[in-house]
Formats: C-alpha cells, sequence, structure tokens
C-alpha cells in the first residue's frame, strides 16, 4: 500500500489520521444515498472523505461491499449473502436507490486511490478465512493505493500478518461485547478481545475502538505508550466528536459532515 515504515517497524500511516472518514461511506437514506454504495462512495471522495467499507463472502468466494450477513434489511431479497453468486448480488438493487451491490474490486476502481479506504472484513468467529484470503487477492492489486484492513475478530487480523504483512492491519474493539453478534462467545473469549490479550499474535498497526470507550486503559496505552494510531467509531453526536478530538487520532463518523 502507499506507506513507508518508521524505526519501529510499522508503516506511516499519516494520510489514515489526515481527514475523518466517513462510516460506510457518506451516506444519506432520506437523500437516496444507501450506506456502502457507489454513490456513498462517490459523495465521500466529493468531501475530501476517507472511506469505511465492510465486505462480505459470496458463494462463488468472491468479495463484496456489504454490511450485514444477510440481504433483507438493505435490500428487496431476503437470505445469506454467502448464499448468493457475485453475479447475482450485483444485480441486487439497494433499498431507497438505484445503486447495486458491489464486488469489492468494482468499489476500488471507484475510488481510483484518491482516498483513503479501510476495509473492515466481516466475521463470524468461526476461523472461516475465505473471505480474509480474497479481500487480500483483491487489495493486492491497488498497491498504490492507501488502503488499510480491519477486523473485531484478532483471528482475521493475526491471519493478515502472516499472508500480507505490508498491507496495514488493524483491530476493532470496545470495552463490553454485549451485542447479539457476540451471544456465542464465551465470558473468556470476550475479556480476551476487550482487554487485547491477542495482541502478540495478531500484532495491529492501529486499532478502531468504540467512541464510548475511549478512555481505557488498552486504548490509551497503545496510543500514548506504543504510538499507535487511534480510531474512534461511530462518531455521531458532537459529544462523541469531543471525546474523540481528545482521546483518538481519527473518527469514523456518520450522520453529520464535518
Amino acid at each position: 500500500m502507499a506507506q513507508t515504515s518508521n524505526t519501529t517497524g510499522r508503516p506511516e500511516l499519516g494520510w489514515l489520521v489526515a481527514r475523518p472518514i466517513a462510516h460506510r461511506g457518506l451516506h444519506d437514506l432520506a437523500a437516496g444515498v444507501i450506506e456502502n454504495s457507489p454513490s456513498a462512495a462517490q459523495a465521500a471522495i466529493a468531501g475530501g472523505f476517507g472511506i469505511e467499507c465492510d465486505v462480505q463472502l459470496t458463494a462463488d468466494g468472491e468479495a463484496v461491499v456489504f454490511h450485514d450477513f444477510v440481504l433483507d434489511r438493505l435490500t428487496g431479497e431476503s437470505g445469506a449473502v454467502v448464499e448468493r453468486k457475485a453475479e447475482a448480488l450485483s444485480a441486487i438493487t439497494l433499498k431507497g436507490s438505484g445503486d447495486r451491490i458491489p464486488t469489492l474490486s468494482a468499489f476500488l476502481d471507484l475510488i481510483g486511490g484518491r482516498v483513503p479506504v479501510v476495509i473492515e472484513i466481516k466475521s463470524r468467529f468461526d476461523g472461516d478465512l475465505a473471505l480474509t484470503r480474497r479481500t487480500v487477492e483483491v487489495v493486492a492489486g491497488y498497491r498504490d493505493h492507501p488502503i488499510v484492513i480491519k477486523s473485531f475478530d484478532p483471528a482475521i487480523v493475526t491471519a493478515l500478518r502472516e499472508i500480507a504483512p505490508e498491507i496495514p492491519r488493524g483491530i476493532v474493539a470496545m470495552n463490553a461485547y454485549d451485542y447479539g453478534d457476540y451471544d456465542k462467545l464465551s465470558p473468556e473469549r470476550k475479556h480476551a478481545l476487550a482487554n487485547l490479550l491477542h495482541f502478540t499474535e495478531s500484532r495491529p498497526h492501529f486499532l478502531s475502538w468504540k467512541v464510548a470507550d475511549l478512555e481505557s486503559a488498552a486504548p490509551y496505552l497503545c496510543r500514548n505508550a506504543l504510538g499507535m494510531p487511534l480510531m474512534s467509531w461511530t462518531v455521531r453526536t458532537p459529544e462523541e466528536r469531543q471525546r474523540a478530538a481528545a482521546f483518538a487520532d481519527q473518527m469514523v463518523f456518520e450522520g453529520f459532515r464535518p
């Protein structure tokens, strides 16, 4: 990726914290600009903002830009994304818009390296690395573009370290894993996630921490003792913006224009 290394061995990521990052693109449901859509990417580019996007796996092993594991919330279809092939998914229109579900490669082609891209690999915490491998294959074709990859799943970040050490990688984390997505995780595993007990294996280059939890030991120490860039998610209110400015280097924002 477009980067150099410093004396710590970590990539230089000044470009990652230079401008705010639009959560799933600069989307606006009322205006028909849907999250993770080409239109949301174009709006972010027009505003000079970086773009955070999510990827999911298709039935034929492709990576598509889509947040949910199922189609129901964002399209007129239902069922799991992974049960559809990429070509079929690319024909599905996003609700309230003329946009369709893009493949990751089409999405990156559209952006063309004009702004930073933060790709979040979605995970069921089941050890499946097929999406990780495909994401790395796609990103390898954009070596001169400012791109980083992150995930809530340390197994994915560890795999990135092993199979693509040249791609900047980050861990997404928070203090309490009380969302439904994490119901299957044991209390011990949730404790390990919240306290970065995977750090020696995953070796992230940056952190992306829940904005409400920024005043915590793990993000504080990584930022101030190790010099790691600290991103905050997802900033939606003036109070959250103030907290992000005080305790982080960057914000992933939504619902307003910085």
